[in-house]
């Protein structure tokens, strides 16, 4: 930049400029045009101010929550089908018509709540003044001066704070609804919305609950009476408080009366209301399975305004039949659990317990006990994946690790099996070896990736399923294989639709091809010639049997068509049951429910089952092992430098046909006493 130096000569010659005195009087604003700009801005500010605060109440105070309580959400589970399950939360009924009313029953609120209903815009304020002198002179608070509109406002729209903010806002939105609504909407919305005792709320439901009655039908005293319960209803509600009840009662006679609305010799002649309380419909209030879905339902139902009704995944048809098998197969003494499935995890049908009347504990989905032989199926596939195959050889021999000697339920030890042998009879101390083979991680991971989330001990027991899990933890497990997507997570309300990017992100894992037909290989072996005979159908069925150390649980999981089931039995103080086996009592039950659940599912003649293959006899490092069968008996022959040991067990041959083959008849008498034993 160039400088210029005659720059500075310049600036000293400038004359200083002359001090700017006062503005002439004709360059100021005149006052008055200053007031009204002033004013047009407090305008501006107050239009906005209401705009907001309309704003606000349109937001904050939808007037369509006006028919619905304020009370707990009522939400009626209903099944796949539509038919009423269970109903939580408050009793509700439809609105009410004024226009179908006696004209006594809106009168006898009008008398006793807001007697200048009529002629007030949403507050009253003679009504205010009138309570707040006579609350003076009682020395406390002893009358309100909100009218029905702001009851309708509170109730519905707000809490029951006593803030000043709330009562503020109070008094906004009965402004609104005056606005809005007419009075004969007003009083509708309010009479079908207010609380009456007993967790009824509205007035059907009330004129039902305790006359047996319609709203169109209520006496003048019956009105009264309901009228009276608003002041204080937990306290004055007749099935508690009867006489509190009609001497409140009395009270609205008078105040109709006073109001013109009914003579003092109607008020005085009114006879005594007696109550005729109607019992509910026949809807169950608890259910297992109610219990465990309820909490989704909650927090599907979200809006705490609305009585809705929530669709849920339960088949009744196929919970009538769990609940006549339970039945059937009950042992004294003890409990029973079944749940049946979908292969994607959609429960069917669940039975917690015997009775839901007698102990409400679901021994489903809350009772944590040991899988005893069917953790096995997480056992075999680490060894399948671990490169081996159902003809691979295992040991069924005794065996010690770390110090700990499992031993087989029935003393016998066969040598060199195959693992669909050794699977199929439910050897423990193959189990054991195998797990010993793999590495317990590998079972570990195995029960994970099939969807097992209670924790595992890492201990040599664990190939005998020693740590607990639920019956519907176990049986998502078996779904897991039987649809083959993993893990499966069991649900009872329907699943939302996902997005495409959704369905590509959470895509499921798969087992191998190879690994799941190994799989189908051994639980069909267990159904076909194993522990799990008991539990054979018609069609292709596969599962495996499970007891825990001294016949305390006993448990049989399987799967059928579209169905995965589980059950278990057992004693809640976790007490021995002698004789009690998963391919017992539980099998027996699994089979009488699929019989009936699946068509053709029913066994009409025993199907013949193939010779086992193995040989009869091996001898090799360990000495000679191998069994024969001699008609319905298997015989056992062990030998090596300890001696030589004999054994003996039914075979796997089929039996003749016999009468406890036979199931009952296509449709179970739900009402069919259980057998005792």
């Amino acid at each position: 930049m160039r400088y210029d130096d005659d720059w500075d000569d310049r600036l000293e010659t400038l004359e200083p400029l002359p001090e700017l005195g006062p503005l002439p009087p004709e360059a100021e604003a005149p006052p008055k045009r200053r007031r009204w700009i002033r004013k047009r801005y407090v305008a501006a500010g107050i239009v906005a101010l209401f705009m907001l605060l309309v704003g606000w109440l349109a937001i904050t105070a939808p007037l369509s929550r006006s028919l619905q309580p304020i009370a707990p959400p009522s939400i009626t589970l209903v099944s796949d089908d539509g038919t009423p399950i269970a109903r939580r939360g408050a009793l509700v009924a439809p609105p009410v018509h004024l226009s179908e009313l006696p004209a006594h029953v809106p009168q006898a609120f009008i008398a006793i709540e807001d007697r200048r209903y009529y002629r007030h815009w949403g507050i009253d304020p003679i009504g205010i003044a009138r309570a707040a002198w006579h609350n003076l002179l009682a020395g406390g608070v002893r009358e309100g001066g909100s009218t029905i509109t702001q009851q309708l406002a509170k109730g519905v729209f707000l809490s029951n704070d006593r803030s000043f903010g709330r009562k503020g806002r109070e008094a906004l939105i009965a402004f609104w609804l005056e606005a809005w609504l007419t009075k004969q909407e007003i009083l509708e919305r309010y009479l079908s919305a207010v609380y009456f005792g007993d967790n009824v709320y509205g007035i059907r439901a009330a004129a039902r609950h305790y006359f047996s009655r319609e709203p169109e039908d209520l006496t003048i005293g019956q009105a009264a009476m309901l009228a009276g319960l608003v002041k204080a209803p937990s306290r004055l509600a007749p099935t508690h408080n009867l006489s509190g009840a009609r001497a409140r009662g009395r009270v609205v006679l008078q105040a109709m009366a006073d109001a013109g609305f009914i003579t003092q010799k109607q008020a005085r002649s009114q006879p005594r209301v007696r109550l005729k309380v109607r019992d509910e419909p026949d809807m169950p209030t608890g259910t297992y399975f109610a219990d465990w879905v309820m909490p989704a339902a909650r927090d599907q139902a979200g809006a705490v305004y609305e009585r809705q009704e929530i669709r849920t995944t339960l088949d009744m048809r196929l919970q009538k039949l769990a609940e006549a098998a339970v039945r059937r197969g009950a042992i004294r003494g003890a409990q029973m659990a079944l749940v049946a499935m979908r292969p994607d995890g959609r429960v069917v049908a669940m039975v917690g317990g015997r009775s839901y009347k007698d102990s409400a504990f679901n021994r489903v989905t809350q009772a944590e006990r040991q899988p005893g032989s069917t953790f096995k199926l997480f056992v075999y596939l680490a060894a399948i994946r671990a490169g081996m195959t159902p003809d691979s050889l295992v040991l069924d021999k005794p065996v010690t690790i770390d110090g700990w000697s499992p031993t087989n339920s029935d003393g016998r030890y066969l040598g060199e099996i195959p693992l669909r042998r050794a699977f199929a009879r439910s050897s423990n101390v193959a189990a054991v070896r195998l797990t010993d083979q793999v590495g317990r991680k590998a079972v570990i991971q195995a029960a994970h990736d099939l969807g097992i989330t209670s924790p595992l001990a890492d201990t040599p027991s664990i190939a005998l399923g020693t740590s607990g899990v639920t019956l519907l933890e176990l049986t998502s497990a078996y779904a897991a294989v039987a649809g083959n997507n993993l893990p499966v997570r069991a649900y009872g309300l329907p699943r939302e639709q996902q997005g495409w990017i959704a369905t590509l992100w959470n895509r499921p894992k798969r087992l191998g091809s190879r690994e799941r037909a190994m799989l189908l290989d051994l639980l069909s072996a267990t159904v076909e010639r194993g522990t799990g005979r008991n539990a054979q159908l018609a069609v292709d069925a596969y599962g495996k049997t499970g007891t825990t150390q001294d016949a305390r649980d006993a448990i049989f999981v399987g799967f059928a068509g579209d169905l995965v089931v589980g059950v278990w039995v057992g004693r809640d103080d976790n007490a021995p049951i002698p004789g009690l086996a998963g391919g017992g009592v539980p099998a027996r039950v699994w089979r009488d429910f699929m019989s009936h659940a699946i068509p053709g599912a029913a066994i009409r003649a025993p199907e013949p089952v193939e010779e086992d293959p193995e040989p009869v006899i091996q001898l090799d490092e360990n000495g000679l092992n191998g069994s024969i069968d001699v008609g319905p008996v298997e015989f056992g022959v062990s030998a090596d430098g300890e001696g030589i040991t004999l054994s003996a067990e039914p075979s796997d041959m089929p039996s003749p046909p016999s009468e406890s083959r036979r199931l009952p008849p296509e449709e179970p008498d739900p009402d069919a006493e259980p057998p005792r034993f």
